[in-house]
Parts: C-alpha cells; structure tokens; sequence
C-alpha cells in the first residue's frame, strides 16, 4: 500500500485561512478554505455544486440517495453535477479539525484541459457517478499547498494561482479518476444531458417533473433517460426533484419566517399533509419540530456546503 503523502503543512495553510468554522471565499473566486471543529451529530442538507475537495485533516461521510462515501485527510473527493446531499463531519476536534481546500468546476475549463490532456482522444469512462474519491498523491498535496500559500500574496495570487489550479485540474484527469471526471466536459455524452437535466430541476423544482418530457427535453428515450439519471445522480429524477423542494422549503421557513403550510406551497405541494409527512420522513422531524431545533442550535440560514 502506498504511503499518503503529509497533509501536515497544507492543513496549517488552510487553517490560517479558515480562522473559526465555516466555509471561506479565498482571493481568486471559486476557491474557498472550510473548517469544522467538531463531529456533526446531525447531516447537514445542501445542494453541492461541481468541485474538487482536497482534504488536509480530519474526516467526513457523506450520502447522496441510498449511497454512502467516506472521505478522509489525505484523500481527494469530485463532486460531478450539482447534487443534494446529506454530510456529517467524523472525524474533528477543536485542536484537529476537519479542514478542506475546495475549488468549484467549470465544466468549460474540464473540456479544455481534457483536450490538453487527452490530445488522440478521451478514453472511455467505465462509469458515471455523482462522486468520486481517491487518494491524494504527494505532488497534488503540493499543488494545493502552493494554491492556498499563494493567497497572501495578491499579484501572484492574481498571476499564478490559475494556472496552480490547472495543475491541479491535469493532475485529476491523468490519474485513476481522469476519464470519468473528462465526461464532465463532453457536449454530447449522456452525462452532460443528465447534467442538463438536473439543471432544469433546479430552475424549475416547484414544477411538475415530467420524465417524458425531460427525457425529451435532453433527447433521449424515456427508459435510457431514468437509468443514466440514476447512474449519474445515484437518484430517480423524481427523488432529485423531492430533496431540491424539502431543502428549499427548510430554508424558507428559516430564513422567510413562512410557516410550513406556506413554505411547501411556495415549493410546488399542494397538500400540506404530504408535505409534512415528506418533510418529516427527510429530515427526521416534522417541520415545526424541527425548524424550532434549528433556530436554538444557532442555524440561521443555509447550511454551509461540505
């Protein structure tokens, strides 16, 4: 087994960068230090958006549908397409903490490196799937070290950090995870029409989702449409859809003061006891229930991203 590379001065990088717990935006957009100082005793809900995160210390578990990743220090995660999850940190203390470096996806940016990086042609993906994980090598822990040490220094934050951030980009795509993350940038593969699709889902999650239609909509047949959406997302469209409402609905009654009644209308369910009970099922607790535990744990709004 091979040795993990040491985390030890990329984790102090990011800590100098993250000074109490949260999600922090670094000088060049799109790059963001997170720390959390304790083990989640709940998941936290939300919708995470294409990413790589290179975590330096401390653990975390994360489902999406029915399946479950765990991702520790020394180890990279990709999140693919914009997908809700549930995550709980499990592994953090105060003086360890769980600390990450994530840089969000530029689907755009993935075609032309993939190009660079593949010039006779992408290799086949054997799969699709929301997420992938994999270990760091030593000459990626460097890259993101240099990345976050080069935002105290504006010029060549400005300058050089892009181009750290495209080392790290090629690094992915010539390694185990390459081919599946190249998919991202491909115009016509089926994973780019399910993106497309999750991104109607979510302009549009207070509609009806008709999976005639988005099949349509994405041109593919009905049945090829339900199994590469599943095969991307882990989710069936209309499950996608129900976690975009309840997460919506969550926090609107947090952040609106709209009662439950209010808050599923606003999110597209006409009747009020279907909501409850989804919302409960979901979550754990009825709407009132659990809107009040969240409001004396001190959660003012959105849940931060993992």
């Amino acid at each position: 087994m091979a040795t993990k590379p040491d985390v030890t001065t990329l984790a102090r990088s990011i800590s100098a960068h993250a000074p109490y717990d949260g999600s922090f935006d670094l000088r060049l957009p799109n790059v963001h230090a997170i720390k959390v100082s304790r083990p989640s005793t709940r998941a936290t809900h939300t919708i995470q958006n294409p990413s790589v995160c290179i975590v330096a210390q401390g653990a975390k578990s994360v489902m999406i549908g029915d399946d479950v990743y765990p991702y520790e220090a020394g180890q990279v995660a990709v999140y693919s397409v914009d997908i809700p999850v549930a995550a709980q940190v499990t592994r953090a203390t105060p003086t360890d903490p769980y600390l990450t470096l994530k840089i969000d996806l530029d689907p755009r940016k993935i075609t032309s490196l993939a190009k660079r990086a593949f010039p006779n042609g992408l290799p086949q993906a054997r799969e699709s799937r929301p997420l992938y994980i994999g270990d760091a090598d030593a000459q990626m822990i460097d890259a993101a070290t240099r990345l976050i040490m080069l935002m105290d220094r504006p010029a060549n934050a400005d300058l050089i950090a892009p181009l750290v951030i495209e080392e790290i980009l090629i690094r992915l795509l010539v390694g185990p995870m390459g081919p599946r993350i190249a998919q991202m940038g491909v115009a016509d593969s089926n994973f780019h029409r399910v993106a497309k699709a999750v991104s109607w889902l979510r302009e549009n999650f207070d509609q009806s989702a008709d999976v005639k239609q988005l099949a349509r909509l994405v041109n593919m047949s009905q049945s090829a449409f339900h199994r590469q959406f599943r095969a991307v997302t882990s989710m069936s469209p209309l499950q996608f859809q129900k976690a975009l409402r309840l997460q919506e609905a969550r926090r609107l009654m947090l952040t609106s003061m709209l009662d439950a009644s209010a808050a599923g209308r606003r999110v597209g369910y006409i009747s009020a006891s279907q909501f409850s009970r989804e919302y409960g099922r979901f979550f754990g607790n009825a709407p009132t229930k659990d809107i009040h535990r969240l409001r004396e744990e001190g959660h003012a709004g959105a849940e931060a991203p993992p």
